[in-house]
Order: structure tokens, then C-alpha cells, then sequence
């Protein structure tokens, strides 16, 4: 029994020299973490930017050297007026006008003075298409002169624009019909190339009839046949260069009649279609 209590003794002991022999294992890695952590340090202190250290160096010189910046000298200056004159300065003063006062005048006289421009500017440009308009009306009355259409075509210069008007009796049309006669291309196609000097304008197709009534499987009414009459000469113009989207066909049956229809020659003067160059600017004032 004794034998293997000193052999239990032997083992134990064994043990705990063993564990004791492994511990420096632990110091060692420890201290070579520490040494690695160190050159670290010593590296990054080592790759220092010589041109900021050379900057941080003047800039702490400057600042410790006791020196006035400019600043500062303004400063004391004042302080030894202010001591030197203790009595108040009995130099006149500018006077000054409160803020509100002077940003109030000069937003107003801006104000008027865009008004001005502003309404200079729009008086020019109503004249400028008021001169515009008067050209192309004797243009158009030169072509009809010179073909012999004076009594079919009549050109005038209204608050809606420039209002050409065209006869559709043995011009534009035959009696109760909206298929545009041949003669006619000639003169449509001249209004078109008049049209397309300016590009920026509405163009506005207006059919007009008489008041006899008119009834067929094609046009049970003036409406429609007013309506017809101003399309295709829309459609025309538009094959000869016109943009389409500064076109309208309007259609106003016998609601619109500029002469009698008590008679034959007021009813002629009725049926007609009117192409109008409408304005973008109002009517210069003395014009008629």
C-alpha cells in the first residue's frame, strides 16, 4: 500500500513539473508581441513628411515669437486714438438713409424701368408684325392685281391679324362642292409661300356660305359644307410647305355674313373662305 501511495506522489508531481515547463512558452509569445507592436511604432515614427514638418515648424515659430498680425496692429492703432481724444469728434456726419427706405426706392425705380423696357419692347414687336402684316397684304393684292383676281381676293389688316378672303365662286370652288378648282392652285400656292416667311404665326382657315339652305348625302347642311371648304384648302396648304400644326379648319356655315343675303351679289361676297395670319402681339394703337 505504501508502494503505490509514493508511486500516486511520483505521478502528481511529474504532472506539475510538466505544466510548470510549458508556462514560458506564454512569456515568450507575450514578449514578442511587444516587440513586434514596438518596430511598428518605431517605423511609422521613423517615415516622418519632412515638407508639413518643416510647415508646422514656421507656423508654431510665427505664432510663438510674439508678433502682431496685422489685425492686431489695427487694433492697439485704435485703442490709442480712442485714449489719446477723449473728447468727442465734432466732424459732421454724412447722412445716411435707413435700409428699408433706399432698397425700397431703388426696387421701385428697377421696377419702372423694366415697365418701360417691357412695354417698349412689346410696342416694338407689335409694330414690327403690324409692318410684317402690310407687307404681305401687298404682296397678295400685287398677285391678284397682276392675274385679274381683284374682285375675288380682298386682303385687310384687322385685330385678328391679316385677313385674306377669297371669293369661292368661280375661284375656289363649284356651287354646293368642296373639291378646290385647278385654277385656283396658283393663288393658294403663292398665299403659301407668303405664309411661310414667318414660321412662328397661327394660321387659321375660316369657311363661310349664304344662308340658302343646302341639303345632300355629302353635306346635309352649311355646317358641313362650310366645315369641308375650309379642310381642304387646310389640306392644300399644307401640301405646299405650311407646318400643319400652325393650321386650323374652322367651319361658320352663314353665321358670319359680311353682306346682305337679300341679294345675289351679297350672297357672292358670303360664300367665301378667309385664311387669317393671326397676331401674337396686340394691335399698335392709331393703326385702322
Amino acid at each position: 500500500m505504501a508502494r503505490g501511495r509514493g508511486h500516486g506522489r511520483r505521478r502528481h508531481g511529474e504532472e506539475e513539473h510538466e505544466e510548470g515547463g510549458e508556462r514560458w512558452l506564454l512569456t515568450y509569445a507575450d514578449m514578442i508581441t511587444l516587440l513586434m507592436a514596438l518596430f511598428m511604432v518605431l517605423f511609422s515614427i521613423s517615415s516622418v513628411n519632412t515638407s508639413k514638418y518643416k510647415s508646422l515648424q514656421q507656423a508654431l515659430r510665427e505664432a510663438l515669437s510674439g508678433q502682431i498680425l496685422p489685425g492686431g496692429k489695427a487694433l492697439e492703432k485704435t485703442g490709442q486714438q480712442d485714449r489719446q481724444s477723449a473728447a468727442p469728434s465734432t466732424t459732421a456726419q454724412a447722412s445716411i438713409m435707413p435700409y428699408g427706405l433706399e432698397s425700397s426706392a431703388e426696387a421701385k425705380g428697377l421696377k419702372e424701368l423694366s415697365t418701360l423696357k417691357g412695354s417698349s419692347s412689346s410696342q416694338m414687336a407689335a409694330e414690327a408684325e403690324q409692318s410684317s402684316f402690310q407687307h404681305l397684304q401687298h404682296e397678295i393684292q400685287s398677285y391678284a392685281a397682276a392675274h385679274g383676281l381683284s374682285k375675288d381676293v380682298h386682303t385687310t389688316v384687322t385685330t385678328r391679324g391679316l385677313v385674306i378672303s377669297l371669293l369661292t365662286d368661280k375661284l375656289l370652288f363649284a356651287s354646293g362642292q368642296a373639291n378646290i378648282a385647278p385654277q385656283a392652285y396658283p393663288l393658294l400656292a403663292t398665299i403659301a409661300t407668303l405664309l411661310n416667311v414667318d414660321l412662328t404665326h397661327p394660321i387659321a382657315v375660316q369657311g363661310n356660305t349664304d344662308s340658302v339652305p343646302i341639303e345632300t348625302l355629302e353635306f346635309p347642311s352649311n355646317w358641313e359644307l362650310s366645315t369641308a371648304r375650309a379642310s381642304s384648302i387646310v389640306r392644300f396648304l399644307i401640301t405646299q410647305g405650311v407646318q400643319a400644326r400652325r393650321m386650323s379648319a374652322i367651319g361658320y356655315a352663314d353665321e358670319h355674313p359680311v353682306a346682305t343675303n337679300g341679294t345675289a351679289s351679297g350672297r357672292r361676297l358670303n360664300r367665301r373662305v378667309e385664311i387669317v395670319l393671326e397676331r401674337l402681339n396686340p394691335q399698335p394703337q392709331g393703326e385702322a
